[in-house]
């Protein structure tokens, strides 16, 4: 009944993942290759 006022964990941890992403997109432009690969091998199991 009240359904609409629960947080979705799904938005919660997709969230999660587009600003590990973001994050690995940057630090891949400023030439940190091994931090674009952490940063991408921690979105994964997001």
């Amino acid at each position: 009944m009240f359904q609409f006022l629960r947080r979705d964990p799904v938005k919660k941890l997709r969230n999660a993942y587009n600003t590990k992403l973001a994050q690995a997109t940057h630090a891949q432009r400023n030439g940190d290759i091994r931090g674009y690969a952490m940063l991408t091998a921690e979105a994964e199991p997001l």
